[in-house]
């Protein structure tokens, strides 16, 4: 096992490394890595890191989730409230259309295999998005009109609403019965996961005001409670859903809303902490791509996730209407709405464990995905977050 982590930090580093040389975005090379030392290539990785690759990947999202809610503001969420909550539903809604409408001619799937393919296309990847605009925030860009905090909102609950659809399109294709109630979850689980994290950081906030720690001992018991957040959800999750991951950026923003200088502090912490676990996501990601369906990949698989990505910008375009966004504003919201990664690598194979006749194709497409949108989508937004988007001046930036 311990080489198999020297394996991860070492090859992420150094790949990540090469792609900033060349001006693309490390993540890029972090998830190459992965392929190559993942089991389907040089199979470095012990079995026992792939086995609970799936659970080192959600701690790697918690961490930023924490590190979202810690940047962001109630006030800020009041500026973009409408946009921000249809970013919610609406893009994913688009793109399961394209699907819908696209797959079954171009795959010759019918409407029930392409739903499902469109559920586990659909959604964006935190992954990607969320230390993007984590970092728009802190340098300043788009901030006046909240615009990465309006995309960070939007990235957290979209997940959600997608992972929902698609254990509803499953269920109907296995011939199982789908309740009205599958569909009023989505709005209790956001809700209630809200709450839950505003709550929980409510509380933690004041046990630290009275009890005197080390931050570095606050950041273990955030990550000690957020950690039993997502435990709870697996357990309780069908007779009280809520949704763990909106918690823990509630969490944050509840802290930083109680406490802005422990929130700064604590913020810092989690940046270093970000580091080790971003090799450990992209590389993780990387490896759990599987290179054999690429064989069956051909060009209308490409092109058909490049149209779908059509639908999900045109989707977020309707969101931002009847705001005050520029279009090179518009624009940047539409290209930083379109990474794919973590959703695909942890659902995109589930069809094929199930027996569905559309199983390889699924996986084959999430895969394309994957390599197609990752990097491109973070690239894009690293291309032109400094042309299109203003910069704060002359303000202090929170």
């Amino acid at each position: 096992m311990l080489i198999s982590i020297t394996c991860i930090l070492f090859s992420g580093m150094f790949f990540g490394f090469l792609c900033k040389k060349i001006k693309f975005p490390s993540l890029f090379g972090m998830i190459l890595a992965g392929i190559l030392i993942g089991p389907y290539v040089l199979d470095l990785i012990d079995d026992s890191i792939l086995n609970i690759s799936a659970e080192i990947r959600k701690i790697a999202l918690i961490i930023i989730l924490i590190r979202a809610g810690l940047k962001l503001s109630f006030e800020d969420l009041k500026k973009v409230g409408r946009p921000a909550i249809l970013m919610c539903f609406v893009p994913a809604v688009f793109e399961v259309f394209g699907m819908l409408l696209l797959a079954p001619r171009m795959l010759g799937l019918t409407l029930r295999e392409a739903a499902i393919l469109g559920a586990v296309v659909g959604a964006v990847s935190p992954a990607v998005i969320v230390p993007r605009m984590i970092k728009l925030i802190d340098e300043g860009y788009g901030t006046k009109k909240a615009i990465p905090q309006m995309i960070l909102a939007g990235a957290s609950v979209d997940d959600v609403f997608v992972i929902v659809l698609f254990t509803t399109f499953t269920s109907l294709a296995k011939g199982e019965r789908v309740h009205a109630g599958s569909f009023v979850k989505i709005p209790i689980s956001i809700v209630t996961g809200i709450a839950v994290g505003l709550l929980v950081g409510y509380i933690l906030v004041k046990y630290f005001e009275n009890v005197h720690i080390r931050d570095s001992v606050k950041l273990l018991i955030i990550l000690g409670v957020t950690f039993s957040l997502t435990f709870a959800e697996d357990i309780f999750g069908k007779v009280f859903p809520f949704a763990s991951l909106i918690s823990v950026m509630a969490l944050g923003l509840m802290i930083k809303r109680k406490n802005r200088k422990l929130a700064v502090r604590l913020s810092l912490k989690f940046d270093k902490l970000w580091v080790p676990a971003e090799l450990f996501l992209f590389v993780l990601v990387g490896a759990s791509v599987a290179i054999d369906s690429l064989r069956m990949a051909g060009v209308d698989a490409v092109i058909l996730i490049l149209l779908v990505l059509v639908f999900r910008m045109l989707g977020v375009w309707i969101c931002l209407i009847h705001t005050k966004l520029r279009v090179k504003e518009r624009l940047f919201c539409m290209l930083a709405y379109t990474p794919k990664a973590t959703v695909q690598a942890a659902i995109g194979g589930l069809p094929l464990a199930m027996g569905l006749s559309c199983g390889e194709i699924v996986l084959t497409v999430s895969v394309v995905a994957i390599l197609l949108t990752a990097p491109l989508g973070a690239f894009a937004i690293d291309l032109t977050y400094n042309r299109y988007l203003e910069k704060k001046t002359n303000e202090k930036i929170n």
